[in-house]
């Protein structure tokens, strides 16, 4: 199992590891080194080798080192199949396990920035793509624009993919939880790596049309800050949003569901997503959501029934859907809260993805 981070591992795959284990399977992790989160992992039971993967990099020669590194850790591990997550494992890892004669699985859970804009990027990106997937068993996508695309563009063969509710959620960790005191507040809540492609920019622009109209609106950023991305949001933007009272920044967190039962409303104005997580997970807590009308958070919401649709790209849209929740009754909004949890177990339970798993190792 190979991802461009441990944490990614840890924070969205630990329940998939723990049943590859319980399931005859021995599991290990290559991913970059993190001590903390390496200790997780292998209190998981996994194995953990560190490779030289630096996610954000553009450098062909540290490009090269990775995948002689996946080379070299195939040939000693002979591993019966590689779990693949993010774009450098499932380019790199995906090459050197075919070279290896290892049975591949990707799981393509979103295109990222290179995918967002046409450019020589995106055709590079495209092409290596399609060398690398051309022998994996299954590529596994989060929603169904992305996986139409990859085939649209001859990156795979249709028949070789899948379609699974992201890496689904633990219903029972993200479970609804009382709803705070009535102050008269509304808390609008957005969870994410403060990237401009996350719609940040928008929310904050949001935030200012909206509050002399609504006073008791209140707007808050929870996630990573100064993330090592072409898309990162300077610290200093972000103390300025605060200092002008615009919003409250929560810093960042290993566990969300405190600030989610805070929250009346959870908010994702991204560009692109694969599966969002925390729209997923605030569903399951029974939270009304806002998000984009794009892939990945489209197919994270029922538009008017577990929470409402914006245009990308857009802050007055943004307002308009936030004003809508705005002056709607407490009761409304509790409803359409029980039916995004409804919906939720229904779909999100992280059982499917995870028997899905086992069926494509055992197929």
């Amino acid at each position: 199992m190979t991802a461009n981070s441990a944490w990614n591992i840890v924070n969205f795959r630990s329940a998939l590891v723990a049943a590859l284990i319980a399931n005859g399977f021995r599991v290990t992790v290559l991913a970059p080194d993190e001590p903390a989160t390496r200790a997780t992992i292998e209190g998981l039971g996994a194995s953990f080798e560190p490779i030289p993967l630096q996610s954000s990099g553009m450098s062909p020669l540290a490009d090269l080192r990775l995948f002689l590194s996946y080379l070299r850790h195939f040939r000693r591990l002979k591993p019966f199949a590689m779990l693949g997550y993010t774009v450098k494992p499932n380019i790199y890892g995906s090459l050197a396990a075919g070279l290896c004669g290892t049975r591949v699985i990707n799981n393509i859970s979103g295109l990222g920035t290179a995918f967002l804009q046409a450019g020589t990027l995106q055709n590079l990106v495209s092409r290596l793509y399609r060398a690398a997937l051309r022998r994996s068993r299954t590529v596994v996508f989060q929603n169904g624009d992305d996986r139409a695309l990859f085939v649209e563009r001859g990156l795979i063969r249709d028949g070789q993919t899948a379609l699974l509710p992201g890496s689904g959620i633990d219903l029972d960790h993200f479970a609804p939880r009382p709803s705070r005191k009535d102050d008269g507040d509304v808390r609008f809540l957005l969870i994410a790596r403060l990237l401009w492609d996350k719609g940040v920019g928008e929310f904050v622009d949001a935030a200012r049309s909206l509050r002399e109209r609504h006073p008791n609106a209140k707007f808050e950023l929870l996630g990573f800050l100064g993330a090592d991305n072409r898309s990162a949001v300077p610290k200093a933007v972000v103390e300025s949003w605060v200092a002008e009272g615009l919003i409250d920044y929560l810093g960042q967190t290993d566990d969300v569901r405190d600030a989610i039962a805070q929250a009346d409303c959870v908010v994702l104005p991204s560009y692109r997503e694969g599966m969002p997580r925390s729209l997923i997970e605030a569903a399951a807590m029974g939270k009304p959501v806002i998000a984009s009308d794009v892939p990945g958070c489209r197919d994270a919401v029922i538009a008017g029934e577990t929470g409402l649709l914006c245009a990308a790209r857009s802050a007055e849209d943004l307002a308009r859907a936030m004003d809508e929740f705005l002056t709607m009754c407490p009761d409304d909004r509790a409803e359409m809260g029980r039916s995004a949890r409804k919906w939720a177990e229904q779909t999100f339970d992280q059982h499917h993805v995870i028997d899905a798993y086992l069926h494509a190792l055992r197929d």
